[in-house]
């Protein structure tokens, strides 16, 4: 079968398009042949091997070298202990180990995958799950007329945090790239910040909840944005931030009531049809920002290394 390989931890040149054979499932497993898989903040990290946690599938080089989690496909064959799924299902969601999606099938526990609605594409399908359920969770509990940041907007997965946040009532600052400001009041943003123009921490007791897919900053900085009560929420960024918010988060609101941590989001198949809803319901939509063959897998990782993307990048593999 055709797979893009990555062997290696570095640029998108390490990304090159390959062959393995067709895997078979286990008994527990169900083989999806993909139609579609999306790219994540994940598959940069994982690309690069930077921050260090991305390093987890493989210290020196990728355990799995076929990168790639949200897939959508259908089901080809299944393990003998499967009972849920039959050949022809369509399905769709995250990939244990979040590695293996880009390549024509996959061998995969179904406990993650869902039943694709007939009303979603392929495409769109591939498009909700990692950043779909980040923001189901990073979006819990917003209420009518709170302020919500959401710094890192204008990549892969801001774009239904910023769709869900203005669903439920809130007041949205998008920040990224300045020239990303058009796109990001497209997708519902009241106000977007340039970061390169503006430090949006130094704005004190701004916001009632920070949602930051790149975080770089301490954890008592972002607190003192937050209005008393308010909550920070990191998704991802630097390593060093990430240990700094899991230890000295818990200080950094003392008295104020704000909350300062990182947000875990599980791989959950409950979230995903929860957030799946959500789309069929009209609330929010997964933004596509391009679509790739699985021949130019190089250039849809070129294009998320470099920050280009708005909203998701999908390749279409079958």
């Amino acid at each position: 079968m055709r797979a893009v390989l990555q062997q290696r931890y570095g640029s998108p040149d390490e990304v090159e398009l390959g062959e393995l054979p067709r895997p078979e499932p286990a008994e527990g497993e169900v083989l999806v042949k993909v139609r579609a898989a999306s790219l994540n903040g994940s598959d940069r990290e994982n690309l690069a091997g930077s921050p260090f946690y991305a390093r987890i599938g493989g210290l020196r080089s990728p355990r799995h070298p076929v990168p790639g989690s949200d897939v959508a496909g259908v089901v080809e064959a299944v393990g003998s202990a499967v009972t849920e799924y039959a050949p022809g299902d369509e399905v769709f969601g995250e990939l244990l180990g979040y590695r293996g999606g880009l390549a024509e099938y996959v061998a995969t526990p179904p406990r993650l995958l869902a039943r694709k609605p007939s009303e979603l594409s392929f495409v769109d399908a591939a498009a909700l799950p990692q950043a779909g359920c980040i923001a189901l969770r990073a979006t819990a509990g917003v209420r009518e007329g709170e302020k919500v940041l959401v710094n890192g907007a204008g990549g892969a997965g801001g774009a239904m945090v910023i769709g869900l946040a203005k669903h439920f009532g809130a007041e949205v600052t998008a920040v990224d790239r300045a020239d990303k400001a058009e796109y990001l009041r497209r997708v519902g943003a009241d106000e977007t910040i340039g970061y390169e123009d503006e430090d949006w921490a130094r704005r004190r007791g701004a916001w009632d909840r920070v949602v930051d897919l790149v975080g770089h900053r301490s954890p008592y900085r972002v607190g003192r944005a937050l209005r008393p009560g308010g909550r920070y929420l990191m998704v991802g960024g630097q390593t060093r931030i990430l240990f700094a918010v899991l230890l000295a988060g818990p200080t950094a609101g003392l008295g104020s009531g704000r909350r300062v941590r990182v947000l875990v989001v599980p791989q959950s198949r409950a979230d995903l049809e929860a957030v799946t809803a959500l789309v069929l319901d009209g609330a929010v939509a997964p933004v596509i920002d391009r679509v790739y063959p699985l021949a130019a897998a190089t250039t849809a990782f070129r294009r998320i290394a470099a920050g280009d993307n708005r909203g998701k990048v999908v390749v279409e593999v079958s």
